[in-house]
């Protein structure tokens, strides 16, 4: 028998070059390998994979740069790759972004530039999604310096409690589930934090949390594609985003680059949220349309993806939000309520799709 012209040491620091698509870490450090054979001959390889994903073009891409890699190795034969694929939803590998127990799915809701209105359609797009579906949900305000969701849902400040092995116990409000920073905090206390704090911060909202069985887990992002985005994504398994913009241009660039961030980190973007897309004057109907017009729709279609919904601007909105009373909850029947049902039906058709592994 040939002395193989290589090791299967020398196999993993070949595929040390390969990225995780979307991470800066490497797939052996990831843990993904999970078998790697040398033929008789010395020189024909084979390794195997085990990933959990809802993307099969993950898999696709590790191949097709896993091969490029092993086939510079110096002597090597036949390179073969296999890949056991699994769901995320029933698997559960402790490597890379996760699956919350008892959560069917989690939706982020993101913007590239404050001020658009996130945290009201995070708000809404949760009471929307119980009242479409019946089922529990659950909304984590993961914005540490900027949190709102306790106002919003006129929760009292301090109020979430930890179990006895340190879980933390979520606080619920209109039957949903909450948790933010503003339940941590007085009203006027800064949440002063560093890089490092705001990763492990962010990491047990989402995993130390006691969610129990969720059919939607909203999470209420931070403007821009900073430690905290790229924490959500690394963390937990995203059905998808939902990317909420203001019709102006100058909120459009910032879509744009967040609409990038959950691309390049293989997070499917569900679709545009057009936030204070117009002005409808209650004295006599005319509609304004102060941000422009169009802009929303136009950006969805470059980005090919939905225009899930245009909300208008309205007085009632912004006082149920500072009451503590989302519009869904406080005017059920009204035009923007009705709105972010229809957003939520699409939001719920586009994650339970049967997705192909």
């Amino acid at each position: 028998m040939p002395s193989p012209a290589f090791s299967e040491a020398q196999i993993r620091e070949q595929l040390r070059a390969v990225r995780y698509p979307g991470f800066s870490r490497d797939i052996v450090s990831f843990g993904i390998i999970s078998a790697i054979e040398i033929a008789p001959n010395g020189r024909d390889v084979t390794v195997r994979f085990k990933i959990a994903t809802n993307q099969p073009q993950i898999a696709q891409q590790i191949k097709d740069q896993a091969g490029v890699a092993l086939q510079a190795l110096p002597g090597v034969g036949d390179v073969r790759l296999e890949f056991d694929i699994q769901n995320p939803v029933t698997a559960q590998t402790g490597v890379g972004p996760q699956t919350l127990p008892g959560v069917r799915h989690i939706i982020a809701v993101a913007s590239g530039k404050g001020g658009v209105g996130k945290s009201t359609v995070a708000a809404n797009l949760a009471i929307a999604l119980q009242a479409e579906t019946g089922g529990s949900v659950g909304l984590c305000d993961c914005d540490l310096y900027g949190p709102s969701i306790a106002l919003m849902f006129g929760v009292d400040r301090e109020g979430a409690s930890a179990t006895e092995d340190e879980q933390i116990i979520p606080v619920e409000a209109h039957g949903l589930k909450l948790m933010s920073m503003g339940f941590l905090l007085s009203e006027d206390a800064p949440a002063i934090l560093r890089g490092p704090m705001v990763t492990r911060l962010t990491q047990q909202f989402l995993r130390r949390v006691v969610w129990g069985d969720l059919d939607y887990l909203v999470l209420d992002l931070p403007p821009g594609t900073g430690d905290i985005q790229l924490t959500v994504v690394q963390t937990v398994a995203l059905d998808g985003a939902v990317i909420v913009t203001t019709p102006q241009e100058v909120a459009l660039i910032d879509a744009r680059k967040a609409s990038s961030m959950f691309s390049k980190t293989n997070v499917p973007v569900l679709g545009i949220v057009e936030n204070m897309s117009y002005f409808l004057c209650p004295g006599d109907g005319q509609r304004y349309d102060i941000f422009g017009a169009g802009g929303g729709e136009r950006e969805a279609k470059r980005l090919g993806v939905a225009l899930l919904g245009q909300v208008p601007i309205d007085i009632a909105t912004r006082e149920g939000g500072d009451r503590g009373r989302p519009i869904v909850l406080g005017e059920p029947a009204g035009a923007v309520a009705q709105e972010f049902r229809a957003i939520a039906a699409r939001v719920r058709s586009a994650v339970e799709r049967p997705v192909a592994v």
